[in-house]
């Protein structure tokens, strides 16, 4: 998974803290007070604030939203699991698994909170671990997107060199969501290195439409195209790298002729 895939899937986590997207306040909103109530709402208010504010990147007020939800409400979950992401970007390991421990101590079975933490375990060259807590967010019934769960599983067990249990978690993401990118993509390469070209060729092309096209797979559908012996898609495939990724490590191998 490309470095630019990981950053948007971990966007997609901090908003997964909130029930909707919360909305970052605009300049002339007066003070970031949450809304009046009892602790937990006023705990929930800012963590919505905090995770619009990760995700325009802005972590030091995020990390001060945060903050003073845990002080509203020390036990309210998602906030310390909002921790552990911003730590985890921060490249705060320790603050980071201290924090999701804390979230999965006081909500063991909170499908997000078992997926944020199997990311972070994933990145932290922990991939075998982090597998368990995956599998635990998707058991959870009322888990709205278990697929982001399989697709990451997926990318956790490549990274693992495990192929196979690999295919099987980009199979089942694809059979709850058709369009699942990072699940397209992946199980495309596998099929290429399969040699199932026509199968890879679909799968590729399908998230060349969903989302828009990466050097990763530009490249794959290019290779794809070259084996099936289409020159002229080939070399279309080839004039798109160059002219949106030049710079890319795709784009290199290609003026090389590295195929595989």
């Amino acid at each position: 998974m490309t470095r630019t895939t990981m950053l948007a899937l971990a966007v997609l986590l901090a908003a997964g803290c909130a029930s909707s997207e919360p909305q970052a306040p605009t300049a002339d909103s007066g003070p970031l007070i949450a809304d009046p109530g009892d602790a937990k709402n006023r705990a929930r208010a800012h963590t919505e604030l905090a995770a619009a504010y990760y995700g325009r990147g802005n972590m030091g007020v995020a990390l001060e939203e945060l903050r003073i939800a845990t002080a509203a409400d020390a036990s309210y979950a998602p906030a310390h699991s909002l921790f552990g992401l911003v730590y985890m970007d921060l490249r705060e390991n320790r603050l980071a698994e201290q924090s999701f421990e804390r979230a999965l101590k006081l909500a063991p079975n909170d499908a997000d909170i078992n997926h944020n933490y199997a990311w972070f375990l994933c990145q932290t060259q922990r991939e075998p671990d982090s597998i368990k807590y995956f599998m635990q967010a998707v058991r959870n019934p009322l888990y709205s997107t278990p697929w982001r769960s399989y697709s990451a599983a997926g990318v956790c067990a490549l990274r693992s060199a495990n192929v196979k249990e690999a295919e099987q978690y980009f199979e089942r993401a694809l059979r709850l969501e058709p369009d699942e990118p990072a699940s397209l993509l992946q199980l495309g390469q596998i099929r290429y290195r399969q040699g199932r070209m026509d199968e890879a060729r679909r799968l590729v092309a399908r998230h060349n439409k969903v989302v828009a096209p990466s050097a990763e797979s530009l490249w794959l559908a290019l290779r794809v195209e070259r084996r099936l012996g289409q020159r002229v898609a080939e070399q279309s495939y080839a004039t798109q790298l160059r002219r949106r990724f030049p710079a890319s490590p795709e784009y290199q191998a290609l003026l090389k002729g590295k195929f595989d």
